[in-house]
């Protein structure tokens, strides 16, 4: 645990930049928030409705005060000035929406939540009463979710109230998508998993499908169907208990009833006893939008295949040089086998669930940014190009420490640790590498709710770790191993050319990202840490604490390293040579083509991206594709995300993409078609032709 808080702390230093703002420069809005008030000038004493108005983009949504499953309610921090309360927000009534087995209780039409302002008697007439929210709110789509915020302001005087005519119309239509209050006590049980709420409600009241909305948080299973039945003057709704609900259940229960044309009963349930027997009703389970997006356990599966897929790709290939020489090593004893491996799915999956998890926080705090994020950072890009220099020399046997040496016995706390790290590292170089099962995966995870999402995390770690799982556990592919020798020596110097082979492509990483500058910095540092190292390893047996002492100097150089780093934002990779003549990528150079009737063929890349450069050398740099583009007359724009781009994040998110890469066709007068992420020419020539 001690090099889990190592790995936040690291974190932490890497990508804090002096705190998140409380918005994004040029933040994409997609369900857009105004305030407004009914009057403009309340009279002391008197009470005043203000109305913020949503209105969510085409295919996105926002949520209700309780937003089901997953997604995030509104969050409202108001400033008021002496002598102003302000009330609760009232809401009107909500939408349900299935994605992926969860309940969303959500609004994807303009609404407006209301809320009442009271003036204080002693208030002056004619003092100006400005207000303002700080709001907080989540928009999404099927696919992915975009925190919102905005400061919205408004200013009243203190007058002689009343609202003009036009105005009390509009808030009037508001008014009245808000469900009513009950003046009667509801009821309610808990049956052992299930829970039925007895609702007061005439015997001859037409009805129709009905839904009930709870309020009360985590007490009800939400997706669960709804049964509804009609007891003499009471409405009986009848669904499932959260199987996450161990407590008592409380005195009383709230929830907003829902029945025919939208309209609402806000219900305040007290436990006792529930009518028995009565007349089924069709309820609004069917009535419940269901959008075809993969069950749960398909996702799971996905971020499973795709983390196994991953172990074949080349950025992770010499991080398997060095699983392949621990169970080597290893040979036929199964407890060191499985020791080993235990310890490196440790490191995998704790590295994906922090990646990940950094990942979520960083969106919910505002900022756009995708899978592989951290390299985008030129001091995490140092980092590992620090860490794969001291592997190389380790492997090369210029050094030898009992944290990175590979000939200790597996069983023993060092060669534990030094899996543990193996698999840290294979999670880092991993994520690079992205594949069509992993982009299903991740892009479900921005919009499940926290704890699933970081699941997703833990099971394509679990995915990438899983071959050695098999062979630790498994005796026949086990006993295939070779046995333990002198050769062990030589494949060990020889998996130094790989993991050298990394490290000038994260060197490369470097000079793209921070220039020339960046490149000599670290080169500077890896001689200097490897220094260290190596007299660390001379000296070992005579000064006890030389281990401390070397990691707080490599720690020196690495942070005096990341101080001197200069910074080329947006224009890191910007000017990379293409083979295509592709022009920059930009959403009104987009529209500009496609309005004039031209084809567009987009594509997103980043030099980190593995994916992204195979693709180009195998399909995107060819002579044909060259001459089938000028051919059909076909624009090229080129987004380069080496460098963390706001537009271009914003314009991935609405993509419904995680990361790059992402290939995308526009054929003339047409809609976009979306290309597989591992691409051939075959896919071109058939997207073109269509």
């Amino acid at each position: 645990m001690r090099i889990f808080g190592w790995l936040l702390m690291l974190a932490a230093l890497l990508f804090s930049n002096g705190g998140a703002q409380a918005q994004m420069p040029g933040m994409k809005i997609f369900v857009h928030a105004a305030l407004e008030a009914e009057s403009n000038d309340p009279a002391p004493g008197e009470t005043v409705t203000l109305a913020l108005t949503m209105r969510p983009d085409t295919g996105w949504h926002g949520y209700w005060q309780n937003p089901g499953d997953a997604g995030v309610g509104l969050v409202l921090d108001w400033k008021l000035p002496p002598g102003v309360t302000v009330a609760l927000p009232r809401f009107p009534v909500p939408d349900t929406l299935i994605i992926s087995g969860f309940m969303n209780y959500i609004y994807e039409a303009p609404h407006a939540i209301l809320v009442d302002v009271t003036v204080a008697p002693d208030v002056a007439v004619g003092t100006k009463l400005p207000i303002s929210v700080d709001a907080q709110w989540l928009a999404c789509t099927d696919r992915v979710c975009v925190p919102q915020r905005g400061t919205l302001s408004l200013e009243l005087v203190a007058g002689k109230g009343g609202a003009a005519a036009n105005k009390r119309v509009q808030f009037d239509s508001w008014r009245a998508a808000l469900p009513v209050p009950l003046d009667r006590e509801a009821r309610y049980a808990v049956n052992g998993k299930a829970i039925q709420v007895a609702i007061p409600f005439p015997a001859k009241a037409e009805l129709k499908q009905p839904y009930f909305f709870p309020s009360t948080l985590e007490l009800f299973d939400y997706v669960a169907p709804q049964k509804a039945r009609r007891a003499g003057d009471w409405l009986v709704i009848e669904t499932q208990l959260s199987p996450d609900f161990k407590g008592t259940p409380p005195e009383s229960i709230e929830g907003l009833l829902r029945v025919d044309n939208g309209q609402g009963l806000l219900i305040k349930a007290r436990a006792g006893a529930v009518p028995s027997g009565g007349t089924a009703v069709s309820s609004n389970d069917a009535d419940a939008s269901v959008r075809a997006t993969p069950p749960l356990y398909w996702l799971l599966l996905a971020a499973l295949v795709g983390g196994v897929l991953l172990n074949i790709m080349p950025c992770v290939f010499p991080i398997l040089g060095l699983k392949a020489l621990a169970l080597a090593k290893a040979g036929g004893d199964e407890r060191a086998a499985r020791s080993d491996a235990l310890a490196y799915t440790i490191g995998v999956v704790l590295s994906c669930v922090v990646l990940g998890g950094l990942m979520l926080a960083l969106r919910a705090g505002g900022q756009e940014v995708g899978w592989a994020f951290q390299l985008q950072s030129p001091a995490f890009v140092l980092f590992l190009l620090l860490l794969m220099v001291g592997v190389t020399a380790n492997l090369a046997g210029l050094f030898e420490l009992r944290g990175f040496e590979v000939g200790h016995a597996l069983t023993r706390r060092p060669g534990l640790i030094g899996s543990f790290w193996t698999g840290v590292l294979a999670a880092l170089v991993a994520t690079p590498c992205t594949g069509p099962f992993m982009a299903a995966a991740l892009g479900a995870a921005l919009l499940l709710p926290t704890a699933i999402a970081l699941i997703l995390f833990a099971v394509l770690g679990l995915g990438i770790s899983l071959p050695f799982l098999l062979i630790a556990y498994v005796p026949a592919l086990r006993n295939r191993l070779p046995k333990p020798g002198a050769w062990l020596v030589t494949f060990r110097k020889a998996m130094a050319i790989p993991m050298g082979l990394s490290a000038l492509a994260l060197a490369w990483l470097l000079s793209r990202l921070s220039g020339q500058q960046g490149l000599l910095i670290g080169a500077l540092s890896a001689a200097a840490i490897i220094t260290v190292l190596i007299l660390r390893s001379k000296n070992v047996e005579r000064f006890k604490n030389s281990g401390l002492a070397a990691f707080a100097l490599c720690l020196m150089i690495f942070s005096v390293g990341v101080r001197f780093l200069p910074d080329l934002g947006t224009q890191a990779g910007a000017g990379s040579p293409n083979a295509l003549g592709a022009d920059p990528f930009s959403e009104a150079r987009l529209a500009s083509l496609r309005s004039s009737g031209k084809p567009v063929f987009v594509y997103f890349t980043a030099d980190w991206c593995v994916t992204c450069k195979i693709n180009e050398t195998a399909v995107l740099e060819r002579t044909d594709t060259a001459k089938l583009f000028a051919d059909n007359q076909i624009a090229v724009l080129r987004g380069d995300f080496t460098r963390h781009d706001p537009a271009i994040a914003r314009f991935l998110n609405q993509q419904q993409a995680v990361g790059v890469p992402l290939y995308l066709y526009y054929p003339k007068n047409a809609e976009g078609i979306k290309l597989p992420q591992l691409l051939t020419s075959g896919m071109l020539a058939d997207a073109v032709a269509k």
